[in-house]
């Protein structure tokens, strides 16, 4: 009987050959994913050998760095699933909005987000959208290329 990957396994699966592609190659590759992500060179070793999976923390520099979208990032490696996210019924969907403000740990619940990496990634996501909102709002499009050149 054959062991199913580990959580790090796959994730290196899906990360050593997208850091290969981003131009990580050759000697020196690892000290300069490391430098690019703010991670330790020996953490980038152990992610890249399937032996961990790096912190949340890191998760989005090293997105950035491997020239991978964030939210390709958390599904291919299994960190976020949206086919684990419930559907919402036509119920459901008549309460969306009915409230103005809830805050990422509700949303979190009312998704029945139970993982905590999931839950800090969810709350991550929304408090950079949120940046990004406060960003164009203060800015009005004055600069060349707006808010979504500077991510």
């Amino acid at each position: 009987m054959t062991d199913a990957p580990t959580r790090a396994q796959r994730f290196a699966a899906v990360v050593a050959p997208a850091a290969q592609r981003a131009g990580y190659t050759g000697h020196g590759s690892q000290a300069r994913l490391a430098r690019d992500t703010g991670m330790s060179e020996s953490s980038v070793s152990r992610m890249l050998k399937g032996k961990a999976v790096p912190d949340l923390e890191f998760i989005e520099p090293l997105a950035q760095a491997i020239e991978m979208d964030l939210l390709e990032l958390l599904t291919r490696t299994g960190i976020f699933s949206p086919e684990s996210l419930p559907s919402l019924s036509e119920s459901d969907r008549s309460q969306v909005g009915s409230r103005s403000i809830i805050t990422p740990e509700e949303a979190a619940d009312g998704l029945g987000i139970k993982d905590e990496v999931g839950r800090q990634m969810l709350a991550a996501t929304i408090e950079r959208l949120r940046r990004l909102e406060d960003d164009g709002a203060t800015d009005h499009g004055d600069d060349a290329g707006g808010s979504a050149a500077h991510m």
